[in-house]
């Protein structure tokens, strides 16, 4: 298989992961035109997962890595500027080092600059870093490696990679956890959604955002979109 620089993808089902994309360069953008909405569905069994690990490690190794970034700080902090108020995310690259880079990436690039949280839940997740205001996707790196297993539980107060149900699917968008689910984490029968730092100051804002009124957005065709925006002005690393 080879790779383009640009990918269309018309459906979720579709999403190709870096594991199946062994010829396909670190820095290949891919743009959806889907959400990377989060699915409690798991489809890999461990076992399977043992058999293949060999091959998986290696595609990985290849493909998957994001670039370290700021390499002397193993927790750097992210300062994200909401329309409701700032949250601050601690980052841990030692339990999630793939993730985290990925997130970092982003940020550093302004790439989550003016995006909106498009899918808010009460008592479940508050979700963004994929549309701006317009409700236009932002141009996506390619998937990075699911870093689940790595002990850090979804519980509140945690941020984590949205994906599909393929569990190496996980570009831009993320997502707080604003309640314990433990059915986001992984389990003898699949695996869960990587958390990759936790909010440090700010929660309340990440609160007050998971309680905004939602409902159906037509662009997104889907519920539980903010009736008024809600903004991610700009994210930026703390000096």
């Amino acid at each position: 298989m080879t790779c383009e620089n640009t990918v269309t993808v018309k459906d979720p089902g579709d999403k190709r992961a870096c594991p199946d994309l062994p010829e396909c360069p670190a820095d290949t953008r891919i743009r959806t035109k889907r959400s990377v909405l989060m699915s409690k569905k798991y489809s890999l069994p461990i076992i399977l997962l043992l058999v293949l690990m060999p091959v998986i490690s290696w595609s990985v190794e290849k493909d998957c890595f994001p670039p370290e970034l700021i390499p002397d700080n193993m927790f750097p902090t992210v300062i994200l500027e909401t329309s409701m108020g700032v949250v601050e995310v601690e980052l841990n690259r030692l339990r999630a080092p793939i993730n985290a880079n990925n997130f970092l990436r982003y940020v550093l690039e302004g790439e989550y600059d003016g995006t909106i949280f498009h899918r808010v839940m009460p008592g479940f997740v508050v979700q963004g870093g994929g549309y701006t205001r317009d409700i236009e996707e932002k141009t996506l790196y390619a998937d990075v490696f699911n870093e689940s297993g790595n002990g850090l539980k979804n519980r509140t107060g945690t941020i984590a990679m949205a994906r599909y149900d393929d569990p190496h699917t996980a570009t831009r968008q993320f997502f707080f956890n604003v309640n314990d689910n433990t059915n986001l984490d992984p389990n003898p029968g699949g695996w869960g959604y990587s958390v990759f730092g936790e909010v440090v100051s700010g929660m309340d804002v990440v609160e007050a955002i998971a309680r905004v009124k939602t409902g159906y957005s037509e662009p997104l065709d889907a519920e539980d979109v903010p009736v008024m925006p809600v903004l991610l002005i700009r994210a930026s690393v703390k000096e």
